[in-house]
């Protein structure tokens, strides 16, 4: 399904990605050397309840994954890349934490996701990936408008990432959004410009460029839910909901310190 949203559920979608973002912030800002990934779990349904909104994780049971997915923010650590599903971990100095939020309040959802490194010790490696998907997602919303095709968004992001050095996987992309946190179309991290879905305002699309330093393999973690780097090797993903506008791309997960 892919659903365009009136100008009230446009509005609506702005309050949800507001509140995506400022708990991600809130939770990043409170995230230490010692910090336990089942207390980030906690603190995000305490924020989730007191806000009103609800959790698209909880009870999210799709083909991919081992049943209800029972936590309410996906805490991949290191060599885990999505899904990441909170257990009893204590973060270490120079860990490398990516956090994917979604929720839904008034009937819109808002998915975001961000990457960063825990503690004093900051590994290079670590960085740049953090750095690379970041810019990537930067490319993906300046090719995104009305007129525009999914092609041209999956064609920007993919050169930022080669460019980089890193290859590709295609298991997992961005999607549309909007009364459910998983829509068509399907925005791959890599494509073709020209192809694929016409997009038009009202329009939500969550885009999220992810990479493993040096494979493009998969596994999955004994949970059934963590997807991790064959390799071992170090991960980054970073996401935002947009919504495209008669005039282009609005970022509708900015935290509030960084809004217009």
């Amino acid at each position: 399904m892919i659903e365009i949203l009136n100008a009230s559920e446009v509005a609506q979608a702005r309050h949800t990605g507001a509140l995506v973002a400022d708990i991600l912030h809130t939770v990043k800002s409170r995230t230490t050397v010692g910090t336990n990934l089942l207390d980030i779990d906690q603190w995000t349904k305490a924020m989730i309840v007191e806000a009103g909104a609800e959790s698209c994780y909880v009870d999210y049971a799709p083909s991919f994954g081992r049943g209800p997915f029972g936590h309410y923010i996906c805490t991949s650590v290191n060599d885990a890349v999505l899904h990441g599903l909170p257990y009893d971990y204590t973060l270490a100095d120079g860990d490398l934490l990516s956090l994917d939020l979604a929720v839904s309040l008034g009937g819109v959802a808002a998915d975001s996701a961000i990457s960063f490194i825990v503690g004093e010790t900051s590994p290079p490696e670590s960085a740049a990936l953090i750095s690379t998907t970041e810019r990537a997602l930067r490319a993906g919303i300046a090719a995104a408008g009305p007129g525009a095709r999914t092609g041209d968004i999956s064609h920007a992001i993919g050169s930022v990432l080669r460019e980089a050095g890193y290859s590709i996987n295609t298991d997992f992309g961005g999607h549309g959004i909007g009364s459910t946190m998983h829509q068509d179309p399907h925005v791959s991290n890599t494509g073709r410009p020209g192809r694929g879905y016409k997009l038009r305002p009202g329009l939500l699309l969550a885009l999220e460029p992810w990479i493993m330093s040096d494979t493009v393999d998969l596994v999955t973690d004994a949970d059934g839910w963590t997807l991790r780097s064959a390799t071992g090797c170090r991960t980054a993903h970073s996401e935002h909901t947009i919504a495209i506008t008669e005039d282009g791309a609005e970022i509708l997960t900015l935290p509030e310190h960084a809004r217009p």
